[in-house]
């Protein structure tokens, strides 16, 4: 069944939307991996799978079990159900998620938890994090634009013809952002794939939880205080160790916008050229490791080989 749904809906995304892919090259071709992308709309859930070359499974919130119209449909598309009250309930579905991925296979899940309601990137929640360092699986972070005008919240109807980007960003490993034993390292980890998803989809950071509350005019961006003045500091959580005592900045007022939040990295995670565009749906090419990587993998290939 899932074949025949996820060809449906490639043909039905590249038809009915100007629909374009860039950086799938960095999806792997085959092996587990992550996809963590921002959350905005219903349909997100739509041109994601619609831009990848492989079937993908995914978390949903539970309630759509309790509907006969999606309760059959939506775990056959790959739909694991978690409950979103916490708890046991949640490692149940955090379980299946990891037997995904020991099966080789890619996994889709919102780093944010819920739809953002503000239009703006909320902060991160630990459970990609903590699936990546129990598989070993590394983390895609994907951002997209165009989605929240194809179906606003709460709307049924999509409208066509609407232009629509999924980017993929360059994979990511928790030993990159720590000791993969020190549990300060997931909300490291965390945060830096946020800030990549904040660059691929050109969205502002905010340092709070999406929420059922949450709305544009109650957002504060990250570093800034109750008064609406912001540290003019990077980001110190991000690919460096937490420091003991927290630096104290000078503070600056701000005119009461959104603090764009700009990853502190310098990898490239946007494709410099846009690659176009194709419906023969080929294999992409196997991963590539980012630089700094090559020499200790090929020195543990090595070492493999030696044994």
């Amino acid at each position: 069944m899932s074949k025949y749904l996820f060809g449906g809906i490639r043909h039905l995304a590249s038809r009915g939307w100007n629909f374009e892919v860039e950086g799938r090259e960095n999806v792997p071709s085959d092996g587990p991996a992550i996809l963590t992308p921002n959350h905005l709309s219903f349909c997100d859930s739509i041109f994601v799978p619609a831009a990848l070359p492989r079937r993908v499974w995914a978390i949903g919130k539970g309630e759509y079990m309790d509907s006969w119209k999606t309760k059959h449909l939506f775990p056959a598309m790959g739909m694991i159900p978690v409950d979103r009250s916490g708890g046991d309930a949640a490692m149940a579905a955090l379980d299946a998620a990891a037997r995904v991925l020991d099966a080789g296979r890619l996994f889709m899940i919102y780093p944010e938890g819920t739809r953002s309601r503000s239009g703006n990137l909320h902060k991160g929640r630990t459970g990609a994090a903590r699936l990546s360092l129990r598989c070993g699986a590394p983390i895609v972070p994907v951002g997209h634009e165009g989605t929240l005008e194809v179906q606003p919240p709460d709307s049924v109807k999509m409208k066509l013809g609407r232009d629509v980007v999924v980017r993929f960003g360059r994979p990511m490993w928790a030993r990159e952002f720590g000791d993969v034993d020190d549990p300060r390292t997931l909300r490291r980890f965390t945060d830096a794939v946020m800030f990549e998803i904040a660059q691929l989809s050109g969205q502002t950071y905010v340092d709070t939880y999406a929420g059922s509350s949450d709305d544009a005019s109650a957002a504060v961006p990250a570093g800034s205080d109750d008064q609406g003045r912001v540290t003019p500091s990077r980001p110190s959580v991000v690919g460096t160790a937490p420091s003991a005592r927290p630096t104290v900045h000078e503070t600056v007022p701000t005119t009461g916008e959104p603090m764009p939040i700009r990853p502190p990295s310098n990898r490239p995670t946007v494709p410099a050229r846009r690659p176009e565009r194709s419906n023969s749906g080929t294999e992409v090419a196997a991963l590539r490791l980012p630089p700094g990587r090559r020499g200790r993998v090929a020195h543990d290939a090595v070492r493999s080989g030696a044994d």
